[in-house]
């Protein structure tokens, strides 16, 4: 009875010995691969944040290209199911969802204005702005009021700059400078009032 005692007592430990080896294994293993799914997610948003430039650039410059179709790869979330001892796992699963949520939006806003033709470009919305204007306005100025038009717009001072300066480069608008300043101006409005300002 004795030996039977003593063989399953070896037996159980080197189960255990063995299951600990392997759970250690294991957490290593998913250590390891969330690590490279935060790496990979984080480059994955570099890119999209790249694509939304080039589309807003693309906007800017008044290019309509054909809506290009964006692949659909979405990071899917770890398998890994919560265990007694992956506390530190559930908040790096948590995070991972939470980004991914926030970078569907993203992916979602730079899209949009690829497929809604109707809406106006902002090429055009700019030019617009301007012919209403009596005086020169800053590339600030114009985002200022363009953003209060259009609040479902998310409109950037660097991408109306870009598209100011493309305005200006096909002679539909007119660049003036003040000291630091540069101020656009409609080509029609700058012609007329060349000998002084007319106040606001």
């Amino acid at each position: 009875m004795s030996e039977t005692t003593a063989d399953t007592t070896e037996l159980t430990s080197q189960y255990s010995a063995q299951v600990a080896g392997d759970l250690e294994r294991n957490l290593k293993e998913q250590e390891r691969l969330s690590g490279e799914i935060e790496a990979l997610q984080a480059q994955l948003a570099a890119v999209r944040h790249d694509h939304t430039v080039l589309v807003n650039i693309q906007q800017a410059l008044g290019i309509t290209a054909e809506p290009v179709a964006e692949p659909a790869a979405t990071v899917p979330s770890p398998r890994k199911k919560a265990t007694a001892t992956g506390t530190g796992k559930q908040t790096a699963t948590k995070k991972t969802t939470t980004t991914g949520r926030k970078r569907t939006t993203k992916k979602t806003a730079a899209k949009a204005p690829a497929t809604s033709s109707p809406r106006p470009t902002l090429v055009e919305l700019v030019r617009e702005h301007l012919a209403a204007q009596t005086e020169p306005r800053s590339a600030a100025e114009v985002t200022t009021a363009l953003a209060e038009q259009h609040p479902d717009r998310a409109i950037k001072t660097t991408v109306v700059r870009t598209t100011l300066e493309g305005l200006v480069a096909k002679n539909h608008a007119q660049r003036t400078k003040q000291g630091s300043s540069v101020f656009y101006t409609a080509p029609d409005a700058e012609e007329q009032p060349t000998s002084g300002e007319q106040p606001a």
